[in-house]
């Protein structure tokens, strides 16, 4: 069921109690019937006043949630449809302002079917100058998590909802550009749910009502504990066999069914974690790619970890995002190395494999926030060296890192089948080889 809290009942659900202070709104010359003149546009805005007990769509104001102080704006679906008009604007400019004064997050918490028709084209430069707003904030280092409820359509959720850091949307919201009177008359509905656009890579998490303020506790928490401090690489969780004598050995237990995965390393490096979801372009890959931000003894470490499956496109874009966004915030980051390689079907081609792997590689470069790897398993080529820091990665004792597949290798270079394992020495893919070869700093034990 989606959420038909009003403003003031959504603000109550996820503020700590008494903690919020409703910020001043700022004062604008009245104009009978609005800018336009709109014929009876003071009447509706009376009507939803008394209807609503709010003057304007949307309530801003400083509030804790789970003791972390942000700015909140809670949209009044019930005024006009929480439509955005220039006192709208005014309050969203006011409360985005505030909370770059204060250095605390912005937590919008929308519910809106777009721009208001009765003020024109003035109603909708307004989305400009949100947009203008977040980017500001964005600049000054602050989060901001959205919160989309039912509806969110048109230019609130094209900005302060998809344009956010993190999206968590209600169960069953209806979430779309396009709102349900301007849709084609046989577009299918399920495509404008919060459901589709966490398919689609548009929203990181679905929330039910009952676990939102939980939820939006801990990424508050998480992302506004800053730190210069590298993140130290995990130990080991593998087997104690020592380090391996030959190449092929050291492939042979790299892609052991027996190795521990990303997700048992994540499990033991942090005691609380919570994920992103979404390449923000159509695309997800759960299968290939976990991302997110934990706890890690006190503070918080960005991740992004490679399964041990060939990493689709959506995969690196979505690591790249979460680079960006720690380097932004502050917030060192963890990376885990594990892939035969990047995806290499026609359909990884078609959906830009080369362009995200540069992308990802560019993240990593530029990132400022130092970033530590630990290769945990295979390292296949560029797409594996694309997650890794240079000069902070370390290795497992059962890993590999080479320039391509030694089966690959072989065939490149037209050897017979048994030249296979002799190769995987050659190449020098051991994890005492990388050490001499100064590819990586070490290797990490249990």
């Amino acid at each position: 069921m989606a959420d038909r809290l009003s403003a003031r009942g959504v603000l109550a659900a996820l503020a700590d109690d008494s903690t919020f202070d409703e910020l001043p709104s700022p004062a604008r010359p009245s104009r009978p019937d609005g800018p336009l003149g709109w014929p009876g546009y003071d009447a509706s805005r009376s009507r939803a006043a008394e209807r609503t007990g709010e003057d304007e769509s949307v309530v801003c104001g400083v509030a804790r949630v789970g003791g972390t102080r942000a700015v909140l704006i809670a949209f009044e679906f019930g005024f006009l449809g929480g439509s955005l008009g220039e006192r709208t604007g005014d309050r969203l400019e006011a409360a985005y302002a505030a909370a770059r004064e204060r250095r605390l997050p912005v937590v919008p918490l929308v519910a809106t079917g777009g721009s208001r028709m009765q003020e024109g084209m003035l109603a909708l430069t307004q989305l400009q100058r949100v947009a203008r707003q977040s980017a500001l904030t964005r600049q000054a280092g602050l989060a901001q998590v959205a919160v989309v409820r039912d509806p969110t359509t048109g230019g609130g959720w094209a900005t302060l909802g998809a344009g956010a850091d993190v999206v968590l949307a209600l169960p069953g919201a209806q979430v779309g550009f396009a709102g349900s009177r301007v849709r084609p008359a046989d577009a299918d509905p399920a495509a404008y749910t919060a459901e589709a656009q966490l398919a689609a890579g548009a929203v990181d998490a679905v929330v039910p009502p009952e676990e939102l303020r939980g939820t939006l506790a801990r990424w508050l928490r998480l992302l506004t504990r800053p730190s210069r401090v590298p993140a130290p690489p995990p130990g080991a969780l593998g087997d104690s066999a020592g380090l391996p004598a030959t190449g092929w050995d050291a492939v042979r237990r790299a892609r052991s069914s027996r190795r521990p995965r990303a997700a048992a390393y994540l499990d033991a490096y942090f005691t609380d974690r919570v994920a992103i979801s979404g390449d923000r372009c159509g695309g997800t890959d759960p299968d290939g790619m976990l991302c997110g931000f934990g706890e890690h003894e006190g503070r918080t470490v960005a991740y992004a970890a490679q399964t041990g499956a060939a990493t689709r496109p959506a995969g690196y874009r979505t690591a790249a995002r979460l680079v960006r966004l720690a380097d932004r915030l502050g917030i060192p980051v963890l990376t885990l190395v594990d892939t035969p390689g990047a995806a290499n079907d026609a359909e990884a081609e078609r959906q830009g494999a080369g362009p995200a792997i540069a992308e990802l590689f560019g993240a990593v470069a530029a990132a400022r926030t130092p970033v530590t790897t630990l290769v945990v398993g295979e390292g296949g080529s560029g797409g594996a060296l694309a997650l890794a820091a240079p000069g902070n990665t370390w290795a497992t004792p059962d890993s590999y890192f080479s320039v391509i597949a030694p089966e690959l290798a072989a065939a490149i270079l037209k050897l017979p089948p048994r030249e296979v394992e002799p190769t995987a020495d050659r190449l020098r893919i051991r994890p005492q080889d990388l050490v001499e070869l100064g590819v990586i700093r070490g290797t990490v034990g249990p």
